[in-house]
């Protein structure tokens, strides 16, 4: 549990804590219930001491870009944040699935890579979650694996957002977290993210195409759940993909993903495109419609399953209904031959006395 001196701690008073889910640079993360509405959320605490630290930068930059953006179906919501002896906790949305960080590692384990339809679905709902918050006028400036959340829903749960542009077309949600990096793109104030995804010209302390920055980190990111190997730090192959060259990807992907992905890293920002590109770009919106049509079908056939086990059900209570009404038939039938017998015993018995008793008389 955390530790904490303050009797009076709100971490402790309104939540229950269930389990330590990560840490990371900024803190760790603990999966907690909330004792007034017993709902699960996900509180991010931070390291001790915060005041005047980087830390504290971009604790308060992920508060106040929360505060700007609002919800989306493809960024990780927030719902409060607050300072307690000397820490700072944020308290975000829950996604049961861990990130895809965590979903690369357990692949590459079992030597199992996501599918080229896959891929482009990853990257189609993370472009959605980036053009909203470029949309902003803010950037990310950090996405990778770590910062990509993942909700499970159940095929149903999905249905309701089908018809919309932005919504999930999936049972896999991928959102967008941690914006301990986020700045405007009017008045940046850039803090490096992870030199493995950073864009060249940020480097060179170029910000005039932050946006595009992203976009470059976002196509590693895709790599990255391709099965291609650890992306370098920095050296020979570290440069090489910054020249747009694509690191080795153990599967076979079309060219024209392929190319896609080549362009996303394009050593000219200008040239790279934009997530309004990315979310109307025809590769990725035939993988949209592939993804959304195999849903259906799988919709359809729980259905037919149901369908099936509903009539399968209403033969058995038929059957039973009917079987006990045979048993009930049998009972009456029984009961009246019974009752029949026993009253001719009865007469017959009945006849007996009457003449002995007459006999008796006489």
């Amino acid at each position: 549990m955390m530790e904490n001196n303050n009797m009076m701690s709100r971490y402790a008073s309104e939540f229950h804590e269930l389990e330590k889910i990560g840490s990371g640079e900024f803190g760790s993360v603990f999966k907690c219930v909330k004792r007034l509405d017993g709902c699960i959320y996900a509180i991010k605490r931070s390291k001790k001491p915060l005041a005047g630290s980087v830390d504290e930068q971009n604790a308060l930059r992920e508060v106040y870009a929360h505060a700007v953006l609002g919800q989306h179906p493809h960024v990780v919501r927030y719902y409060s944040a607050w300072a307690e002896d000397d820490h700072m906790l944020i308290q975000n949305e829950y996604c049961n699935g861990g990130t895809l960080s965590d979903v690369i590692a357990e692949n590459n384990r079992r030597m199992h890579f996501l599918s080229e339809m896959e891929l482009k679905d990853l990257l189609l709902q993370v472009s959605r979650g980036l053009k909203y918050i470029h949309s902003t006028a803010l950037v990310h400036m950090d996405i990778k694996p770590s910062n990509i959340f993942i909700s499970r829903k159940p095929a149903a749960s999905v249905e309701e957002f089908e018809d919309e542009e932005d919504g999930p077309t999936t049972r896999v949600v991928y959102k967008i977290g941690d914006l301990g990096h986020v700045t405007t793109v009017t008045n940046p104030q850039v803090e490096e993210g992870d030199s493995r995804y950073l864009a060249n010209e940020v480097l060179q302390e170029d910000y005039s195409n932050l946006k595009k920055a992203d976009i470059f980190a976002l196509a590693l990111t895709v790599i990255g759940a391709s099965g291609a190997e650890p992306l370098p730090t920095n050296g020979e192959k570290w440069h090489k993909i910054r020249q747009g060259i694509l690191p080795h990807i153990p599967q076979v992907l079309s060219q024209e993903f392929l190319s896609l992905l080549k362009l996303m890293i394009h050593p000219d920002p200008t040239r790279r495109p934009s997530t309004s590109d990315l979310v109307r770009h025809p590769v990725l919106l035939t993988a949209s419609r592939m993804s959304a049509d195999q849903l259906r079908v799988e919709l359809n056939a729980e259905r037919f399953k149901n369908a099936l086990l509903q009539k399968e059900l209403k033969k058995a209570q038929m059957a039973k209904a009917a079987a006990e009404e045979r048993v009930l038939t049998t009972d009456r039938v029984l009961t009246r031959s019974t009752v029949q017998s026993s009253s001719r015993t009865s007469r017959l018995i009945g006849k007996k006395m009457n003449r002995s008793v007459s006999l008796t008389i006489y």
